[in-house]
């Protein structure tokens, strides 16, 4: 035997209120809603029908609560649409089924009018039909001019009655306030909401009350304003996005695209945003508000940019306060995205100084859109500021004294050389800032003809100046004690010539030995298990990787310390500039290295007050 399932309406109202709606307020966006689709559906029939939207308070009297009467001039419902669409939970009066263009409305699931019990124990709808006639009355009454009163209640139960009275087509909703929602019908209230969800749809939205009639819409989207020049309608795009976000902002950029009918403005932020804020925009659907915080609108790149655009094309998820994720979501993306494209392209070609105030708040989310596009990446590169070790500037000011394009891909490698190759007038790019490395890797690919090397800053020491035969006499035992006092921090010691002179060692490491040494650092705070498997993990190259101290034979410390006999104090001096030299280098001590720099200092403190003891006696 089949059963049919029991739905407990008012946990369907719960669920509307709680989880699938943002909030009570939005029982007004769905009234719009149903208001819009019904003039829509009544221009099918008569398309010089014009449309009107009226929203009337009256006010508490007597102790009795706040109603609110909301009235469209659209189609209406008969008796049995009544019973089709307000009486049934998931069927909508703009199914394919029912009216020819179904695309032109902008509800779909059937749900709206629940979301009226949120702030209401009763609705109340009287309606007329303007697409066909009522059945005739006993009463001979003319049929066209009879209209219904249905009143529907959270337990799921709801009447029909006939009204003996001349209607004009269309709808009134009636609504009572629920106790504890009374915010929700005050009029200041009903006029930012209304302006909020409604403020762009194409017919025109009043509220009555009793001081007047206040319009809601009267200026409609403000991308289809015509007239006056460019420079006029970016100022009246641009004050827009100062009205609705509160911020002034760079530039407006006009957003078309005719895959999900999509239209609209991209607005520049005046800040480059955090890279791990999620960029939200305001959407609406068929000029009703959608969402305030919709995201995936635009591409990832465009993380500069806050949108407001209106879709006329695009599927609505069940709470309508968001795109539905298909093809043609990520095809109006693509399209969006490609606006965004040309209007950098127009700044790089006619407003270059545009372009340069651009870059330097946004010269992330150029870069990011340049590592996935060529096009954009021959037009834009040149253009991108890189830090270098003589100091910032573009990629393009590098090229012009740099044949070759050298770099380093980590932070504490670039902070290893930056001193050493600023005193020899080396230019070296950091490309260890988001996108960087990326960008210099694909300038070959891009320029075949060009050169590119990545700098590692292990082999930088090979190109300073070797010493003579002699100076490599005068400095053999300390390079070989220098040796011995570094072998178990996994570090070997070399002499060498290099600027600036008042630096006296630099320490070094390629990828390899960077890697044990992290490795290193972890397996002093982890437990038995994760030291063993880095143990498994470093066994192979434990042996033979080694990190590198330089030592600068121009440096007149480096040289007093080839002639000290004392050996406790030569080891601690070694043992100094080894951690001083990781401390420039801002690579993190190690637990033995930290105790080494605590033991040295001590020891160094000691026998100075041991020397000045000796010189007092």
């Amino acid at each position: 035997m089949d059963y049919k399932f029991q739905i407990n309406l008012r946990g369907i109202i719960e669920l509307l209120s709680n989880h699938l709606y943002s909030g009570p307020e939005v029982f007004l966006r769905e009234l719009l809603q149903n208001g819009v689709d019904a003039i829509r559906a009544r221009q099918n029939l008569d398309p010089d029908h014009r449309g009107e939207i009226t929203m009337e308070v009256l006010g508490a009297r007597g102790g009795k609560a706040p109603t609110l009467v909301f009235t469209d001039n659209g189609i209406g419902l008969n008796e049995d649409e009544i019973h089709r669409f307000l009486a049934t939970i998931g069927q909508s009066s703009k199914n394919a089924e029912f009216w020819e263009r179904p695309s032109d409305f902008i509800g779909q699931f059937g749900i709206g009018l629940l979301s009226c019990f949120v702030v209401s124990e009763e609705i109340v709808v009287i309606t007329r039909s303007a697409a066909s006639p009522q059945p005739s009355s006993p009463e001979g009454a003319d049929s066209r001019a009879r209209g219904l009163e249905w009143r529907g209640k959270p337990n799921g139960t709801y009447t029909i009655k006939v009204i003996e009275r001349d209607l004009e087509p269309g709808t009134q909703v009636y609504l009572t306030c629920k106790k504890g929602c009374e915010e929700h019908f005050e009029v200041e209230r009903l006029v930012e909401r209304a302006t909020h969800f409604g403020g762009l749809l194409p017919y025109p939205i009043r509220l009555i009350s009793g001081n007047g009639s206040r319009p809601i819409n009267a200026e409609g989207p403000p991308w289809r304003r015509r007239g006056g020049s460019e420079k006029a309608r970016r100022a009246a795009l641009l004050e827009y996005g100062r009205k609705t976000f509160d911020v002034d902002f760079f530039d407006a950029i006009p957003l078309r695209s005719s895959v999900g009918e999509v239209e609209g403005v991209a607005f520049v932020l005046p800040f480059s945003p955090s890279l791990a804020t999620k960029r939200t925009h305001r959407v609406y659907l068929k000029h009703m508000l959608l969402s305030e915080n919709a995201e995936d609108l635009v591409p990832d790149w465009a993380f500069f940019v806050k949108c407001v655009v209106n879709a006329n094309d695009l599927r609505p998820t069940a709470s309508r306060e968001s795109f539905y994720e298909d093809d043609k979501l990520a095809s109006t993306r693509e399209a969006l995205g490609q606006c965004l494209r040309d209007y950098l392209f127009d700044l790089a070609k006619n407003h270059p100084e545009r372009l340069q105030q651009f870059i330097a708040l946004h010269h992330l989310s150029i870069k990011a859109l340049a590592v996935c596009d060529d096009e954009f990446y021959r037009l834009f590169i040149d253009w991108m500021p890189f830090e270098t070790t003589l100091g910032d500037m573009t990629l393009g000011e590098y090229r012009k004294d740099n044949p070759v394009i050298r770099y380093v891909a980590h932070l504490d490698q670039f902070r290893q050389i930056a001193r050493v190759a600023a005193a020899q007038d080396l230019c070296v790019l950091n490309g260890a800032y988001t996108y960087n490395a990326e960008l210099l890797e694909k300038f070959s690919e891009v320029f075949p003809d060009e050169q590119v090397e990545e700098i590692d800053p292990a082999g930088l020491t090979q190109s300073f100046e070797d010493l003579a035969l002699e100076e490599r006499e005068e400095m053999f035992a300390l390079t070989k004690t220098a040796d011995l006092v570094l072998q178990p921090y996994k570090c070997s010691a070399e002499i060498k010539k290099f600027l600036p002179q008042e630096l006296p060692a630099l320490f070094s490491t390629n990828a390899d030995a960077g890697f044990l040494r992290s490795a290193e650092q972890s397996r002093e705070i982890c437990d038995a298990l994760w030291s063993s498997v880095l143990d498994n993990l470093t066994a192979k190259h434990a042996r033979d990787v080694y990190a590198q101290l330089c030592f600068n034979y121009r440096n007149p410390l480096v040289r007093k310390l080839a002639q000290i006999r004392d050996r406790t104090l030569l080891r601690r001096s070694i043992e100094m500039l080894y951690v001083q030299a990781l401390l420039l280098g801002h690579h993190p001590l190690s637990a033995r290295e930290m105790a080494l720099l605590n033991e040295g200092l001590l020891g160094l403190i000691e026998w100075g007050l041991d020397a000045g003891q000796r010189g007092e006696a």
